[in-house]
C-alpha cells in the first residue's frame, strides 16, 4: 500500500495538471520509453513518506537502476508532480545515494530534470553543507575525470540549481515547448529589472540548441528526446563487460514460504538455514566452521549462478562466532567472492557485567575491521532484528555496503525497546517519573525502528518483499 502511494507522486489531481495542463509525461511514463525492459530496480521508494515537510508527500524524484542499450544505467528523474520537482533536503539525498552507486560501481547516469530548484524555506538544511545540494554538482565532476558517462534531458523547468545537472552532464537533451533553463525565471526578471520576457525566450529549447549551446539536442516531443537518449547512449563506446549467462537453479523450496519465515518474535531467531535454503541456487550451502561460533553462519552458494559468501545471524553474535565471522570474511576478500550479510541480532543474554561480554568485544571489533577492510561488493539485507554494534558487525549502513535492503519485518534501532533494563524499584520518590520517561522513550523508540521509518530517510535502499529478495 504504501508503495502505491509513492507511484502516485504529489497524487492524482497533481498527475492530471502535470500531463493535461503542462502537457508532459509522468515520470514513470518517461521511464518506460527509455528502459530495454521491465527490469528496474528503483531505489528508496518510500523516501520521504510522511515525514515533516508539510504537505509533501514523498522525496520528489525518482532513482533507479535499469538497461537501456543492454547497459547498466542509473536515473536521476524529478517528479514535477511534487512541489514542482523542487528540490528538498530527503531529495538532495536520494540523489547524492544515487550518485553513490553510479561511481561505486561505474554505472552511467542518465538525469531526467524537471525541477524548481531548492525549496528556499529550507535553504540551510540544503545549500552550505558537504552533503547538501552542490555536492551533486561536484560528483558529475568527479565522475567525468573517472569516465563515467552522463547524460540529461531537459523535459521540464530547470531553474537555479536544477539548471546546473544537465550543463555539467556530457551530452544534454532539451525538449521543445515543455524544457526550459534559467538561474532565474521571468518573475526574478521581472521583479529586477522589471522587464517582461517569456520562458521561451529566456531559456527555451530554441535559444539553447542555437544561441547558447547549453543544449546538445533539439528535440520537438518527449518521444523523440527519448529516442534520441538511446542513440547517444550507443555511441558513447560504453560497453562494460558482458554479463555471463549462467545456468542456475531454483532453490527446492519455495521463496514465496519466506513470508512465513520473515521473524516477527525478534526475542529469539528462527534457524537461519530455514532462509537460506529458500535463497540459495539449488538450496546447496557449503558451510564453513560449521561446528563452531554457531550463533553465525557462514558458508558458500550461489545466487542466480554468482558465487557469493554469505554471513547470516543464527543468534546472538558470540566470540566465537565472531572469530568465525572475521575468518571467513578474510577468506571472501583474498578469494575475491562477493560478501552477502543476512542481519537479524538477537537480544543478550549474557549480563552487562559478565566476562562473555567483555571477550565478545574484542572479538566483534576484530570482525568489524574485517568487514570494512574486505575489498569485495557487500549486500546487507536485514530479515529481522537490527541491533547496537552487531549492526556495525554485520555491515550496516555505516560500514558502506554496496547495498543495503530491508524485509517490512525488520527494525533496525540502538537497542530493543523490549529489553530495557527495569526502573528502580518502591524506595525511590522518583519511581513514577522514571516509569513514565520510559514509557514514553520505548514508545518512541518503537516508532523510529520500523522498516518503513528507516526507508523514509534513505537509511536504506529500500524495503523489499521477502519472496523477491533473489531477484534484487
Amino acid at each position: 500500500e504504501l508503495l502505491e502511494m509513492a507511484s502516485k507522486g504529489g497524487g492524482e489531481d497533481a498527475i492530471l495538471r502535470h500531463t493535461q495542463r503542462n502537457k508532459k509525461l509522468f515520470v514513470r511514463e518517461r521511464l518506460k520509453l527509455l528502459l530495454d525492459d521491465e527490469s528496474f530496480l528503483e531505489l528508496s521508494p518510500l523516501a520521504g513518506l510522511n515525514m515533516p515537510y508539510g504537505d509533501v508527500p514523498a522525496a520528489g524524484c525518482l532513482t533507479g537502476i535499469g538497461k537501456i542499450c543492454g547497459v547498466w544505467c542509473v536515473f536521476i528523474a524529478n517528479d514535477a508532480t511534487v512541489k514542482g520537482g523542487t528540490t528538498y533536503p530527503i531529495g538532495v539525498k536520494k540523489q547524492l545515494r544515487a550518485q553513490e552507486i553510479a561511481m561505486q560501481n561505474r554505472l552511467l547516469s542518465v538525469y531526467l530534470v524537471d525541477s524548481g530548484g531548492a525549496f528556499l524555506p529550507l535553504q540551510s538544511e540544503l545549500f552550505p553543507d558537504k552533503s547538501h545540494g552542490g555536492r551533486v554538482f561536484y560528483n558529475e565532476a568527479i565522475m567525468s575525470a573517472m569516465r563515467i558517462p552522463q547524460v540529461a534531458v531537459v523535459c521540464g523547468s530547470c531553474v537555479a540549481g536544477g539548471a546546473y545537472v544537465p550543463t555539467m552532464a556530457e551530452e544534454v537533451v532539451i525538449i521543445d515547448k515543455i524544457g526550459t533553463l534559467f538561474l532565474g525565471g521571468p518573475p526574478l526578471v521581472k521583479a529586477a529589472t522589471g522587464e517582461h520576457v517569456s520562458p521561451e525566450d529566456l531559456g527555451g529549447a530554441k535559444l539553447h540548441s542555437s544561441v547558447s549551446g547549453c543544449s546538445d539536442h533539439f528535440a520537438s516531443s518527449e518521444k523523440e528526446a527519448y529516442e534520441c537518449v538511446r542513440n547517444v547512449i550507443s555511441t558513447l563506446n560504453y560497453d562494460p563487460l558482458p554479463e555471463e549467462v549462467v545456468e542456475h537453479d531454483s532453490p527446492l523450496y519455495s521463496s514465496e514460504e519466506l513470508l512465513g519465515l520473515a521473524p516477527q518474535d525478534y526475542s529469539s531467531t528462527l534457524p537461519v538455514k530455514l532462509i537460506l535454503s529458500r535463497l540459495m541456487d539449488g538450496s546447496r550451502f557449503q558451510e564453513f566452521k560449521a561446528d563452531f561460533g554457531t550463533t553465525l553462519v557462514t558458508g558458500f552458494g550461489h545466487v542466480e549462478g554468482h558465487l557469493v559468501g554469505v554471513v547470516a545471524n543464527n543468534g546472538e553474535l558470540s566470540h566465537d562466532a565472531s572469530l568465525k565471522g572475521s575468518h571467513f570474511v578474510q577468506l571472501c576478500s583474498q578469494r575475491s567472492i562477493p560478501l552477502l550479510f543476512f542481519q537479524n541480532t538477537a537480544p543478550h543474554t549474557a549480563e552487562p557485567t559478565s566476562t562473555s561480554q567483555v571477550w565478545q568485544l574484542k572479538a566483534q571489533a576484530s570482525m568489524m575491521a574485517a568487514v570494512a577492510c574486505a575489498a569485495v561488493p557487500k549486500i546487507t539485507v536485514v530479515i529481522g532484528g537490527c541491533y547496537g554494534s552487531e549492526s556495525y558487525v554485520m555491515c550496516g549502513r555505516s560500514f558502506s555496503p554496496n547495498f543495503l535492503f530491508l524485509w517490512p519485518n525488520a527494525r533496525v534501532a540502538l537497542v530493543d525497546s523490549r529489553h530495557f533494563f527495569t526502573v528502580p524499584q518502591a524506595g525511590d520518590n522518583d519511581c513514577t517519573g522514571d516509569e513514565s520517561e520510559l514509557k514514553h522513550l520505548k514508545e518512541k523508540l518503537e516508532e523510529e525502528s520500523s522498516a518503513f521509518y528507516s526507508s523514509a530517510r534513505l537509511w536504506d535502499d529500500g524495503v523489499i518483499l521477502p519472496q523477491n529478495t533473489r531477484k534484487v
